[in-house]
């Protein structure tokens, strides 16, 4: 792809304790760039998938931010933290549930849900971050919103006795998203349904739409994710305050190298798994294209494959309709948008 030498998508595979801040750095040294921008953080705790997209792509972000997500967490039960994570202070405690309360509440947090997001979250509250007002001691009481759990499930539960019976300490679950879900409030509300209080101790992100953790730079560093190594990571993580570093196990070195090598180009094939149309431009008009100039249908060779779709209004409710636009040998130019109200397309951006 033409783009540039540094533009690129970058499947990364971020460790436990380390910022995705961090791992941003580690990327833009690599890179030799300062242009690099994510779709999606993790928490400090969390590991996995980070999809980073570099150079002149960044203006994809807004595009692959929509993707669902999938993940496996590990809860733990009897405790809420303030952070709903392992690095917070206790500020609830419940008892234990029995595996059917568990089961039963798990079961019910399927399809589409509303869900408050963790006081200590990006979200913003008058231009500034939640997580910044809960630390300043003012935690904002965010409202609810609407999510979806397409896919769950419980692959692991670990028991302790209490009171002579049976009872769930640690569960490992799988969740398949949409965008804007919150795990640890899912573990929150799940341990609230089942009448205990909970907070995760461990969370790995595994896909984010296409692209899956296998695909990922340091992806076989990650180990294993069970809740016995989850409990043994957490307890050698809150002894080790350095933390790991950005290549995990590798130099920092072959780790750049590494980074270099995975970076991916965006194809035709990517465009399709952001949900984009595709438009092939005329050679010709590239000049016309990467100036600005009124976009017309016989700008692209295939303009007539979407006499519809490209030249009838849209229903007035419906989001505008975005192309990726290519060059007949694959490069990539820019996205351009149909207006829900005219039918007629716009420019989303260029890559010059």
């Amino acid at each position: 792809m033409d783009v540039s030498p540094v533009s690129g998508i970058l499947p990364y595979a971020k460790h436990s304790g380390i910022t995705s801040f961090a791992s941003l750095g580690c990327i833009k040294k690599a890179l030799h760039t300062k242009k690099v921008g994510h779709t999606g953080t993790l928490d400090s705790f969390a590991e996995g998938l980070l999809v980073v997209l570099t150079g002149s792509l960044t203006r994809l972000v807004p595009y692959f931010t929509l993707f669902d997500k999938t993940y496996e967490a590990v809860i733990s039960f009897g405790e809420e933290t303030d952070t709903l994570d392992p690095c917070g202070t206790v500020v609830r405690s419940a008892p234990l549930p029995d595996a059917a309360s568990f089961e039963r509440a798990f079961t019910s947090f399927r399809g589409n849900l509303m869900q408050r997001p963790p006081s200590y979250s990006a979200v913003h509250v008058n231009g500034k971050r939640a997580s910044d007002l809960a630390r300043e001691g003012r935690a904002a009481l965010l409202p609810e919103r609407e999510v979806a759990v397409y896919q769950s499930d419980i692959l692991e539960m670990r028991f302790v006795q209490e009171g002579g019976r049976s009872r769930v300490r640690y569960a490992r679950v799988f969740f398949h998203v949409s965008k804007g879900t919150y795990i640890r409030s899912l573990a929150r509300d799940l341990a609230a349904a089942c009448g205990s209080a909970a907070h995760l101790i461990g969370l790995k992100r595994t896909k984010v739409g296409c692209f899956d953790i296998a695909q990922a730079s340091f992806s076989d560093m990650l180990g294993s994710f069970t809740i016995d190594s989850v409990l043994s990571r957490t307890q050698t993580e809150s002894s080790d305050r350095s933390g790991p570093s950005c290549s995990g196990d590798k130099s920092a070195e072959d780790g750049e190298n590494l980074i270099r090598r995975s970076l991916m180009s965006f194809d035709r094939q990517a465009a399709k798994y952001c949900g984009l149309g595709l438009l092939t431009l005329r050679p010709n008009r590239r000049f016309d294209f990467a100036n600005g100039k009124t976009l017309k249908p016989d700008f692209f060779t295939d303009f007539e494959r979407f006499p519809r779709s490209l030249q009838a209004p849209l229903d007035a409710q419906s989001e505008p309709q975005a192309f990726a636009v290519f060059l007949p040998d694959g490069t990539f130019l820019g996205v351009v948008e149909r207006s829900a109200q005219t039918g007629k397309l716009a420019y989303g951006f260029v890559i010059h």
